[in-house]
């Protein structure tokens, strides 16, 4: 029997959350759920339109949660109290506190929780969780162009935090130290941040965002134990380089089966609401991926501290400078 799936939120991510339910064989779109319904109506694909997402209860066996992050858990814990499983977009939630409402309503209703970190469903990152051993260094770079959209949430949330999921699902040990910096470009957050994490193995990740690049760049690089792997997450393709053998450095293309990352998420949230298990991302693997990324957000504040304090120095020495 196919699922009785609402989406809520019918903006940039919602319309395509509703499509992609829409073209399942084994779900339903029952209903779009919009605060501004001639905006649902317009992605709704036939299903019914609502704009209040209290409505959907007793309706729907599941919900796809593509509201602002800021009422991710006022929406979430709702329809988890009513018996509904839901997927909710990255991040989890704006705030630790608000991850761990989710996570302690969905344990205690018994519902799933499965969180849209979509690269883990890129098809060149499931080939190459086959691949990894022992990773010793993470070269990783997220860069795209200016839009107004996540505008309410730094770039660190609003893009890198996907890195951030792949590297922490990858690394083999416990995270040591964080050193971050970043800066405001065209919006009130921050724009673009490089990020540096030591694990306790000694293995490092050094990760680039910015949302005000001219190109639109997703590319990772690992280095294990005579292999480096290279993916291109947009072009859904990795290269691998292995040391030994007759010719020294062996090279080949890793075999990709291509695929729609949202697809292959919708399809991974359906086997766990059918199979009654916990999904791979579920509400605490997310929530310590949050609260990873909330920590580079504060190594960002205090770097930009003592750079406030160096430029005040620095105009403070300066050749006729005055209070």
């Amino acid at each position: 029997m196919k699922k009785r799936v609402a989406v809520v939120g019918a903006g940039a991510f919602g319309k395509n959350h509703a499509r992609v339910v829409s073209e399942s064989a084994r779900a339903e779109l029952k209903f779009v759920v919009d605060t501004n319904e001639a905006r649902a109506r317009e992605f709704a694909h036939g299903a019914q339109v609502l704009t209040d997402y209290r409505e959907l209860i007793g309706q729907v066996d599941a919900a796809i949660i593509a509201v602002p992050t800021v009422a991710h858990a006022e929406v979430g814990c709702s329809l988890l109290e009513a018996g509904i499983d839901v997927l909710i977009e990255k991040p989890i939630a704006s705030s630790l506190e608000e991850a761990d409402r989710l996570v302690r309503t969905a344990e205690r209703q018994g519902r799933l929780v499965q969180v849209g970190h979509l690269e883990r469903f890129n098809p060149a990152v499931i080939a190459l969780e086959k691949l990894v051993t022992l990773p010793l260094f993470f070269e990783v770079h997220r860069m795209s162009m200016f839009t107004l959209r996540s505008l309410d949430v730094d770039v660190v949330l609003d893009l890198m935090i996907h890195d951030l999921d792949i590297v922490l699902g990858f690394a083999r040990s416990e995270l040591k130290e964080i050193r971050a910096a970043g800066i405001s470009v065209l919006s009130p957050k921050v724009d673009i941040a490089n990020v540096r994490l030591e694990f306790e193995d000694g293995c490092i990740a050094n990760l680039t965002a910015s949302r005000v690049s001219t190109d639109k760049v997703r590319k990772l690089r690992l280095f294990q134990p005579q292999q480096y792997i290279s993916v291109d997450y947009a072009k859904q393709s990795a290269a691998v380089f292995t040391v030994g053998g007759a010719d020294g450095v062996a090279f080949e293309q890793l075999p990709v089966e291509p695929g729609e990352p949202l697809k292959l998420q919708f399809d991974a949230f359906l086997d766990a609401v059918e199979s009654r298990r916990q999904p791979k991302l579920n509400g605490a693997a997310a929530r310590r991926t949050l609260e990873i990324a909330l920590a580079v957000i504060d190594k960002i504040g205090e770097h930009a501290g003592v750079v406030a304090k160096t430029l005040a120095s620095e105009w403070k020495a300066a050749p006729g400078w005055k209070p």
